[in-house]
């Protein structure tokens, strides 16, 4: 069983699933989860454990890996990563099977499609 944690408020929810925070609504796999209200409004996003993906509109930290792939407006932080990662901030992450897009540092393993960030590039090996 994994956990959603919106700005405190946690969610139990099932490995694999997609997760999408935007404009303050909460969906796991395209059903929306009432989170009720979130003091001072959503200012992070952790997931506990593996996921399918996640998009967020704040920024991602993921305690486990993303099976497909992963875009946040601010940073985003989590595991390996099996599609593309997607950030208007940083990115740290393990390897990915896709490109990685940042408007800040990547900081990542293997990466096996491109790199384009706004800050500094740290990676074990990414395509050119």
């Amino acid at each position: 069983m994994n956990r959603i944690v919106v700005s405190g408020v946690s969610v139990e929810c099932e490995s694999g699933v997609s997760v999408s925070v935007v404009n303050g609504e909460v969906m796991v796999n395209g059903r929306v989860v009432e989170v009720g209200e979130v003091p001072g409004g959503i200012l992070k996003v952790e997931v506990e454990g593996d996921v399918g993906s996640v998009r967020s509109d704040k920024s991602v930290t993921v305690k486990g890996n993303v099976r497909g792939n992963v875009n946040a407006r601010g940073s985003v932080t989590c595991g390996d990563v099996g599609g593309r990662a997607d950030a208007g901030g940083s990115v740290t992450c393990g390897s990915v099977g896709g490109d990685v897009d940042a408007g800040g540092s990547v900081n990542c393993g293997n990466v096996s499609g491109g790199v384009d960030a706004g800050g500094s590039v740290n990676c074990a090996s990414m395509r050119r």
